[in-house]
């Protein structure tokens, strides 16, 4: 996959992982579509990026998400690259949590459900393209949860599976699907977190070089070697992703 000469749609572009994608997308010369449920942050965004296209886009309302795919289908049809990096995360017990209800439907929302639809909106213009790409973020927490943040870990092992089916619909299309499986990253989703977590740059120069390269599952930093542990002991593994370490 060439990294250059692009359009690449990307949700999530403001902050973490999604700016720095932004910002090393950019310098290789590709058009970028920027979204974020916050036009305050895509404006200050725009003003450091002139060339992109911003566009306001809530992933936990459906109306807003469809209103954007047919923004895209309309305007958009040369997008040959979509990057699914929006997400968020809620840490609490059940047990002392009084509005479980509302972050259970939203944190599915906008890390799962949204994404996909995405995906399956925009899926007609990118199967026109000689070359396309859909790049879904996962988490190392898709391959073991830990006991914070259940919803979280449910919906990333659910990107996890669906971008590997996906993956095999289209394999013999001009459609490559790519999945980003990090460790903890230094963003604001991880704020006060245990400490060892990577830059949103190592992610991403990571990650640049195995799509350049057509790999398509990037393991991030240590999930290589947490891969290797639940391949020989998966009571070990999960035991570490329980208790957070």
């Amino acid at each position: 996959m060439q990294l250059s000469n692009n359009t690449i749609l990307l949700t999530g572009g403001t902050s973490g992982i999604g700016l720095e994608l932004l910002r090393q997308l950019y310098e290789r010369n590709n058009q970028m579509l920027v979204t974020s449920r916050n036009e305050t942050h895509l404006t200050k965004v725009q003003k450091e990026f002139p060339r992109i296209t911003t566009l306001v886009c809530d992933l936990s309302d459906s109306n807003s998400v469809s209103q954007f795919i047919d923004k895209c289908l309309i305007r958009h049809r040369n997008v040959n690259v979509l990057i699914n990096n929006a997400g968020i995360q809620y840490n609490y017990s059940w047990i002392d949590e009084k509005d479980g209800f509302k972050k259970i439907s939203t944190e599915i929302r906008v890390n799962f459900t949204s994404p996909m639809q995405i995906a399956y909106g925009v899926l007609p213009i990118l199967l026109q393209q000689e070359s396309a790409a859909i790049v879904n973020i996962s988490s190392g927490l898709a391959l073991a949860p830990k006991k914070s943040a259940p919803i979280y870990c449910a919906t990333k092992s659910a990107m996890h599976n669906a971008t590997k089916a996906l993956r095999y619909q289209l394999e013999n299309t001009s459609v490559r699907v790519f999945e980003i499986i990090p460790p903890p990253v230094d963003t604001a989703m991880n704020e006060g977190d245990k400490k060892g977590k990577i830059s949103p740059q190592q992610v991403v120069n990571e990650f640049l070089r195995n799509l350049q390269s057509n790999k398509l599952e990037s393991n991030i930093g240590k999930i290589k070697w947490f891969r290797l542990i639940q391949r020989l002991s998966p009571a070990l593994a999960d035991h570490m992703k329980k208790n957070d370490l």
